[in-house]
Parts: C-alpha cells; structure tokens; sequence
C-alpha cells in the first residue's frame, strides 16, 4: 500500500508551508496517522512534529448535454496535513 499519493501544491498551503512549517499530502484512504509519519520521514528525511487527518466525502456531480442528463460522483479523499520540527522544510521542486 503507497502511503503518500501526492503532495496538495496550492496557495494555502504554499504559505503555511513558509510560515508554519505545514505541508499537505493526499493519503491512501486506509493509513493512519504513525504510517504517515513514519512515510514522509522516510521520504523527504525531516523530522515530523505532527500528523493532522482529514476526510473528504465524494460529492455527487450533474450537468445537461445535449443527449440528457448526465450524472456522476467525485471521489473521496483524505488529506494529511504535517507538521516539521524546527527549522527542516520540504522542498516539492527539488526533483524536477
């Protein structure tokens, strides 16, 4: 099981990534709070000082077409927001 889908690279949490050292990642549905520590440690090497979880329900989506009404659902998500210690960061970029 991949921990660690992909980082949430947005406004918000470009800035509180540079003001408060928290950084967001969209996490498998299953994994708990210690699996994601233990993966961003392993991954970007910082020590993490917290793990916030969140979960996303799907919303269901519609709109007409020509053809009639077509119906579907989002997926549901859970985001992960971390908390590094002192002064170590996450650098997103590095690897392009």
């Amino acid at each position: 099981m991949e921990i660690l889908i992909r980082p949430i690279i947005t406004e918000k949490f470009t800035e509180l990534g540079e003001k408060m050292n928290r950084y967001g990642f969209i996490v498998h549905k299953n994994a708990n709070k210690l699996q994601i520590k233990k993966a961003v440690e392993d991954l970007y090497r910082v020590k993490v000082e917290a793990v916030n979880t969140i979960r996303y329900t799907g919303k269901n989506k519609s709109r007409n077409t020509k053809s009639g009404i077509i119906a579907g659902r989002t997926a549901s998500v859970k985001k992960a927001i971390i908390t590094v210690a002192g002064e170590e960061k996450i650098d997103f970029y590095s690897n392009i």
